[in-house]
């Protein structure tokens, strides 16, 4: 069960660490090397864990650094919380190509005998949601949120089918989205971020980049959640919305 300092959730659940992606961005490889133990233990390329690593007397959360990895002595940790909004795999890709269907199958099931919670998920590869709703792997149910994560127009995030709840993380922002189609399936809500950290060639998004999202919002009456890197450069308040069924209140404890 982990506190969170991701402003539009209330809690974060790694069942399933690391990823493959190698985004230059990532800000979750550079926290799994600070959190190895001490040392990455030699491992395949995946890694499942029924139980905790312990290195010099202490859990490692990620022993085998940014490698994925399912720690299944996790699965049960939200079971008999309040009902809340959990962001599932903050440091993972659960839907990257390498992951195991039987990883995401065990996840999913989990999420199923802890109905209470509203389960938000994230990737950089929507096509594996559609893969899985095609073989009917996908669960359907209003307390289940898929998300996919872009960074400018290029990005894959289009989306199949409306009896799904979908939404869309464009963070870091690093050039102008651009217009969404009028006729293609609209996400139920938008995550808008700047990238953090001190790396260099870091992107800083354009104010108009940040308006024109928002005017697209509200052209479609799509809630907007600005999140605390914006805040130096949006003019405005930040805009924190969510859709009327991931409304925190009453949620978190």
């Amino acid at each position: 069960m982990e506190k969170t300092k991701i402003e539009w959730t209330d809690s974060t659940w790694n069942p399933v660490t690391g990823c493959c992606h190698k985004c230059p961005y990532c800000y979750a490889r550079n926290i799994a090397r600070r959190f190895s133990g001490g040392g990455v233990l030699k491992y395949g390329a995946r890694a499942v864990l029924n139980d905790p690593v312990i290195i010099d007397g202490k859990r490692a959360a990620y022993p085998y650094g940014f490698k994925p990895t399912f720690h299944r002595y996790r699965l049960k940790e939200y079971r008999e919380s309040k009902g809340r909004n959990i962001f599932v795999c903050s440091m993972a890709d659960l839907f990257g190509a390498w992951v195991p269907d039987c990883w995401i199958q065990e996840v999913f099931d989990e999420c199923l005998a802890a109905p209470q919670h509203n389960y938000i998920f994230l990737t950089k590869n929507p096509a594996r949601y559609i893969q899985l709703a095609k073989a009917g792997k996908l669960p359907q149910y209003n307390n289940f949120w898929y998300g996919s994560s872009v960074t400018g127009p290029h990005d894959e995030y289009s989306w199949f089918d409306e009896k799904y709840h979908w939404f869309l993380s464009v963070e870091p922002l690093l050039e102008n989205l651009g217009e969404m189609s009028e006729t293609a399936l609209k996400p139920e809500w938008i995550i808008i971020g700047a990238e953090t950290g001190r790396r260099a060639g870091k992107v800083v998004p354009a104010p108009e980049w940040i308006e024109s999202i928002v005017n697209q919002c509200r052209k479609y009456k799509i809630p907007v959640f600005m999140k605390d890197s914006l805040a130096d450069i949006w003019p405005h308040s930040l805009i924190c919305e969510y859709p009327e069924e991931l409304r925190k209140e009453d949620k978190a404890e």
